[in-house]
Order: C-alpha cells, then sequence, then structure tokens
C-alpha cells in the first residue's frame, strides 16, 4: 500500500472470529495484536454503564454476564424476528431478542435487548468493524475509512444489505462486498500471476411469466443460466466451513480468467451447530441423571463455552474429559470420544457434502475434474470433516494458509487492486440464490437465474392486465422455489401515474441491476408516458436509509465517549497487568527491599487497584499508572538482576 493512496483494509466478519489484514507490494497480511493474535473474537460484553468491551476479554468474562454478552450475531444478520423464532435459532442463544418497531410501519427487525436498550445486528456487527477498524489505523499509523468485507457467497441480498449496513453504521465506506470463497482463492493464489477479467453477459431475452398486475407480449428464454462445463485441467474447489456458514465454490482457472462457475451452501450450518450438538448432549445427560434442566442464562453461556472447547480438543485428541458442577453434592462427569462425536455430527457434514455436489452439477463438473480442494474456516480442522472432503473428492484438502486468515487476506488483495496498489488480479462471482418477480397467480418469475456472474442486468418487457390500470405493483423475490410464497420476500414498490388505456397498450420495462457487491435494484418505467418508479432493495426486515443514517450520526456523536471508554479498558487492563507482575515481583525478590518500600510499593498498588475499579477518569488512572510505574522501577531492576543470576553466564 503507498504512502500516498488511501488505505482500503480487507476485512472478514466472521461468526466467531473477524480479522483485518493489509496488502501490498510486498503481498497480504492479517494485523496482529502485541500477542500475535490476528483473530477478533466477535463477542460484545456490555456493562449496566453502557461500557462494551470487545473481543477477547468479552469472551473470558461471558459467563459472569450472559443475558448481555452478544456472540454469533453474524448468524442474524438481515433476517427478521419472525424468520428467526420460526428457524428455532433464538432457543440457542442466552441473551434477549425481541421484534423492534421500525421508522416505517410493517417491518419486521429483530433486535437484541441489553439493559433495556434494544439494538439491531448491523449496529452490533459495526461495534466489531470499529474494533477492526482502530486496530488497523494503529498498525498504518493513519486513519482507515475504507474496507472490502467478506460475506457468506451464500448470503442473499438481505444479508449482504445488513453488512453494507454495519460498515457505514462504523464509519467505513465498504468499497466491496466479496465472497468468502472467492476471497480464500484469491488469497491462495494457487501459482497464478495474473487473473484477468471478460465480459460480463447481461440477460436480456423477454418471459411469458407476468408481475401481478401485468401481461407479457412476447414469448421468454431462459436468461442467466450457469457458466458452461469447465476445463478439467484448471478447476478449484473452496470448502469454506466457518463457526455459523458454510459455502462451496467451483471455480475455473482457464487463459487468465479466475472465474466463479457456482456456489452452493447454507447460511444457517457452521460450527456452532456442531457445538450445539454436544450442549444437546450434556443436557440431556444431566436431566436424565439429575432430573435437572440447565435453564440459566449462565450456565447455558459456561456450557456453550465447554461445548466449543471439547470440540477443540477433540481435533487433537482421541477423547475429551467434561466436568460440571451442579451444586448441592452434584457433578456431571463424563468422557466423549472421537468416534462418539463424529457420529454426532455426520449428518450435518453430509448437509455439506451434499452442497458439494450441487454445486458441481450447477459448474457441469464431476469429482474426477476437481484440480485442487482449498480449505477454509475453522471447523475444517475437524478430522472427519477433512476425511468426508478427501472421499468425495478423491484428493486431500489444501491447506497450505491458515484456514481462519485465508479469508481476511483475500479482502486484503481485493482491497489493493481496488486501491491500485496492486494491478494483477480481478475476479469474476457469482450470485448465490435467483431473482425474480411475482407473477400473476403468486408464482415466481425470475429474471435472474443464480450462478449468473456479477455485476450483471435483466431488462423485460410487460404491459398493463387491466383495461384503465393506472399502477402495477413490482414485489422482488429470491429464491430457487416456483411459488412466491416459498421465496423470500426483498421488497415491493408501485410504479403509479400510467395514463388510463387498454391492457396490453402500456409498455412497462422492468430492470433488474445487480452491482459488483451483489446489491440488487430494480426500477420500473412506462415507456409512452415516461413514469419511472425504482428502489435498491431494502428487505422488510432491514433497516431503512433513514435508520442507517441516524445510526452513523449516533455514533459519531458519541465517536469521543466510545473512545474514552475503549480507553478505559485498556488502562484497567494495564493496571491489572502491571499489577499482578509486581505481585509476583515482590514475593521473588521483594525481602531484598527495605520493610517501608515493600509497604510503600503493596499500598501504591492497592491505590491504584481502587482507582482503576472505581473511577472512570482515564487521566487520572494514566497518571497514576505512571507514576506507580516510576515506583516499582528498582523492584523491577532486582527482579531483572535475579533473572540473569539465576541463568547464570
Amino acid at each position: 500500500m503507498s504512502p500516498e493512496s488511501e488505505p482500503i483494509v480487507g476485512i472478514d466478519l466472521g461468526t466467531t472470529h473477524s480479522l483485518v489484514a493489509v496488502c501490498d507490494e510486498t503481498g497480504p497480511r492479517v494485523i496482529r495484536d502485541a500477542d500475535g493474535e490476528g483473530r477478533v473474537p466477535s463477542v460484545l460484553a456490555f456493562g449496566p454503564d453502557g461500557r462494551v468491551t470487545v473481543g477477547w476479554e468479552a469472551r473470558r468474562h461471558a459467563e459472569e454476564n450472559p443475558l448481555a454478552t452478544v456472540f454469533s450475531i453474524k448468524r442474524l444478520m438481515g433476517r427478521g424476528f419472525d424468520e428467526l423464532a420460526a428457524s428455532g435459532e433464538l432457543a440457542h442463544l442466552p441473551y434477549p431478542v425481541v421484534k423492534r418497531a421500525s421508522d416505517t410501519p410493517g417491518r419486521d427487525i429483530a433486535a437484541v435487548e441489553i439493559h433495556g436498550r434494544l439494538m439491531t445486528p448491523p449496529e452490533l456487527s459495526a461495534i466489531v468493524l470499529r474494533e477492526l477498524r482502530d486496530r488497523a489505523a494503529a498498525y498504518l499509523g493513519r486513519s482507515v475509512r475504507k474496507a472490502v468485507i467478506t460475506v457468506p457467497a451464500y448470503f442473499d441480498d438481505a444479508q449482504r444489505q445488513a453488512t453494507r449496513d454495519a460498515g457505514r453504521i462504523a464509519g467505513l465506506e465498504v468499497v466491496r462486498i466479496i465472497n468468502e470463497p472467492t476471497a480464500a482463492a484469491l488469497a491462495y493464489g494457487l501459482g497464478v500471476r495474473q487473473l484477468l477479467g471478460e465480459p460480463v453477459r447481461r440477460p436480456s431475452a423477454p418471459r411469458t411469466s407476468l408481475p401481478v398486475g401485468l401481461s407479457g407480449a412476447c414469448p421468454s428464454a431462459q436468461t442467466g443460466s450457469a457458466a458452461p462445463p469447465a476445463d478439467p485441467e484448471s478447476v478449484i474447489a473452496v470448502y469454506d466451513f466457518g463457526g455459523g456458514t458454510f459455502d462451496i465454490s467451483i471455480l475455473r482457472l482457464s487463459d487468465g480468467v479466475f472465474e466463479v462457475l457456482s456456489t452452493h451452501g447454507n447460511t444457517r450450518l457452521g460450527g456452532d451447530d456442531l457445538d450445539r450438538e454436544i450442549i444437546g448432549l450434556i443436557c440431556r445427560e444431566v436431566r436424565e441423571r439429575f432430573g435437572l434442566d440447565i435453564e440459566s442464562p449462565a450456565t447455558r453461556q459456561a456450557v456453550r463455552t465447554l461445548a466449543e472447547n471439547v470440540k477443540i480438543r477433540l481435533s487433537d485428541h482421541s477423547s475429551a474429559d467434561i466436568e460440571i458442577d451442579l451444586g448441592g453434592d452434584r457433578i456431571y462427569r463424563r468422557t466423549i470420544t472421537r468416534e462418539e462425536f463424529e457420529g454426532m455430527i455426520t449428518p450435518w457434514i453430509d448437509r455439506t457434502l451434499d452442497s458439494c455436489r450441487q454445486a458441481m452439477r450447477d459448474a457441469g463438473v464431476g469429482p474426477g475434474n476437481i484440480r485442487q480442494v482449498v480449505m477454509v474456516g475453522g471447523s475444517t480442522r475437524i478430522p472427519l470433516v477433512r476425511r468426508r472432503v478427501e472421499e468425495l473428492f478423491g484428493r486431500p484438502g489444501y491447506t497450505a494458509l491458515n484456514p481462519d486468515e485465508v479469508v481476511a487476506m483475500g479482502a486484503a488483495v481485493q482491497a489493493a487492486v481496488l486501491a491500485g496498489t496492486r494491478r494483477d488480479a480481478l475476479l469474476l462471482d457469482v450470485i448465490p440464490l435467483s431473482l425474480g418477480i411475482e407473477t400473476m397467480g403468486g408464482a415466481m418469475g425470475k429474471l435472474i437465474l443464480r450462478n449468473t456472474r456479477i455485476p450483471c442486468q435483466a431488462t423485460e418487457r410487460f404491459s398493463t392486465f387491466v383495461d384503465g390500470q393506472t399502477s402495477v405493483r413490482i414485489h422482488v423475490l429470491q429464491g430457487e422455489r416456483e411459488l412466491a410464497a416459498d421465496c423470500r420476500s426483498l421488497g415491493a414498490f408501485e410504479l403509479r401515474g400510467i395514463p388510463p388505456m387498454p391492457a396490453g397498450i402500456p409498455k412497462i420495462l422492468v430492470t433488474f441491476l445487480i452491482d459488483e457487491n451483489g446489491i440488487l435494484n430494480v426500477s420500473a418505467i412506462e415507456e409512452r408516458s415516461r413514469r419511472q418508479a425504482g428502489i435498491q432493495v431494502v428487505p422488510a426486515h432491514g433497516l431503512t436509509a433513514a435508520e442507517v443514517e441516524r445510526m452513523t450520526r449516533e455514533s459519531l456523536q458519541h465517536a469521543r465517549e466510545d473512545m474514552t471508554a475503549h480507553r478505559l479498558i485498556d488502562l484497567r487492563n494495564q493496571v491489572a497487568f502491571d499489577t499482578a507482575k509486581t505481585e509476583d515481583m515482590l514475593a521473588k525478590v521483594g525481602s531484598r527491599l527495605e520493610p517501608s518500600e515493600q509497604e510503600a510499593v503493596r499500598r501504591d498498588m492497592e491505590a491504584l487497584r481502587r482507582l482503576a475499579a472505581q473511577s472512570d477518569d482515564a487521566d487520572a488512572i494514566f497518571k497514576a499508572l505512571q507514576a506507580f510505574d516510576r515506583r516499582t522501577v528498582r523492584l523491577a531492576e532486582l527482579a531483572i538482576l535475579a533473572t540473569l543470576t539465576e541463568s547464570g553466564p
């Protein structure tokens, strides 16, 4: 990244962990903290006073603060409350999710209730994004205002819009949204020096299926079909199994073109679901043995953390021990073997393989045509996953890069291309689900089919169905089912003011335009009167533009207090670290100080701890910390000398 250009960072906004990366002429790299850790847990903890803790600190104290510790927020993005309730997702969350009133009546918005305040998933995700933005700014030594953010390939339009809204609320211009498997493939590179593009097909054939209140004039042909069968020598698969979602993408590399042929997946299938198998086992056995239900939020949070740790341990060991103190001399103990765990999660792994088979069918390839299977996401570390993927594709998965970091690195490569730092990469991506409109009789009329390359456009001509009709309603849908009721509603708008004419006379052009981020704009125009209308689709369960603007203003208005709260958290962490080290040094070499000096250090240490715990004055804490550091210089010198003496010459 050149010093003159405005930085654009790459962000992997994950279900379990999030990362930020940058890329320059030397290549992409993940930005790490002082401990060398690139991951930031996508966990938020809210204190009663409104302070927010992000990442590892929030995760460590989740059991103490279960109702105000938010995790797996990505699984709520772009989904309404009614949809979440029907899916059963809410039953697995210890924190409360409610239906929030909207500025626009009739909208179904899910929100997390925290200390009486309602916060939507985009607002919560924005807090994580701000943490990543600040980490990048500290690393680069300048402000960061632009980002490329990745999303699961199977995120629909509503979920992509929610991600864009989160970025805007966080004060970031989201210059591009790209699919996670595509980003991973770009990061791996697979020895490719140039990834050049080709023209985008723009389907334009008219249809016979009709929007509500419209009739067509011409026969129709299928539009936006998947790419033709690929060269078997240049096809790769990206198997992306993360904490909350699963994607499989089939890509072709031919004559310098890196092209997504097909994608498939499930935004409700990930490592969280594997954890829930262990949680379910524990809850059933506790009920059977002790007649207890694990209901308290704190216990549920503890069991969730335990289940995740057991899953991770079983990736490296043949068994894992579980012990839970239920109180009243009741202790639940048991050992889970890897074989038992694999039996529990096999149905979930089977579903990922079904998606792989469908993606290959859509791309027109078979397992024998796949040259490489790139493994992405923390869940791909599970031995059963790697074994089953190898059985399906006939080759072991490719794991040369850290599966947790590869998506962020790919996003950084794309960011560098957009910033002009690199000019050797351009990817052709596709939409995951078909797009269309509701037609007469409640059918789904598809204008753009899934796996059509983006950006793309489809324009079709319709007419009125009733004499004297002066308006038509365009209901936009996304999905693969044939009935509108079985597809996802993305929104609706009306074209008004059409001059009264006999049915079939007005000429109405409906245009679907999908930009490079996969975001849909729909417009309609009556050619005779030039009346027109359109929308950038905002789903009925998403935030309106006005709501996003309000949230953005609020984030700016509260920027100073947010920064102060962040500084307080950092200072308190430093106090805890310094005083703990001081205790260690006192135990080791404190006897070498005068008794009065020892007493002074202990007195100052306790005073500093009290100040950090009770005061919100960051400047006062900082000054006290500096004074304490000066007070303990002599003790630190003795500790260093003792260490050198013990180590010998």
